[in-house]
């Protein structure tokens, strides 16, 4: 059976890979909803206003908006999809996003309830990777005594020493 630390990693991984497939979807086309793609032009024009440095470099506002969208579809196929490491890697990219995207609500001064949703998914972002890099816990072995054909656990192991109280 799976362990509890597993279950949550997979959960959390499908969940918020289904989450950034969604919205990078929602940045990149108006098939699913005219209003949100339509309300994420606008964001991305006054991100790009706020920050003449992007425009310098020849970052327009479709070409912002595009990349971050295609990668939040990537990092969201390979977190809900792609077993082991690159998982961690989309996650940390998707970290990383999220933080340029809190970022730019504060550079244009929007009010929390406009950012919340970035802010709660990069805790979820954090809790992930903490939890995913954390090592596996392995049970100790216990070794068996075999006397007489009785089954018993090694003196040292039955009782602690006197004392030292035993914690688990």
């Amino acid at each position: 059976m799976a362990s509890p630390r597993t279950i949550t990693i997979i959960a959390l991984s499908v969940a918020l890979g289904l989450f950034f497939i969604f919205m990078g979807t929602i940045k990149l086309t108006p098939r699913l909803s005219r209003d949100a793609y339509n309300e994420m032009k606008r964001a991305y024009k006054s991100y790009v206003r706020a920050l003449p440095m992007l425009k310098k470099m020849g970052v327009s506002s479709i070409l912002l908006r595009k990349s971050i969208g295609a990668l939040e579809v990537a990092c969201g196929i390979v977190m809900t999809l792609v077993p082991g490491r690159p998982k961690d890697v989309a996650n940390f990219l998707l970290l990383l996003l999220v933080l340029a995207v809190l970022f730019f609500h504060q550079l244009v001064g929007d009010p929390l309830k406009r950012y919340a949703h970035a802010l709660v998914f990069g805790i979820l972002l954090t809790c992930r990777l903490l939890i995913a890099r954390q090592p596996e816990e392995q049970l100790p072995e216990k070794r068996i005594l075999s006397v007489n054909g009785d089954e018993q656990p090694l003196i040292h192991e039955a009782a602690p020493e006197k004392g030292k109280m035993k914690v688990s």
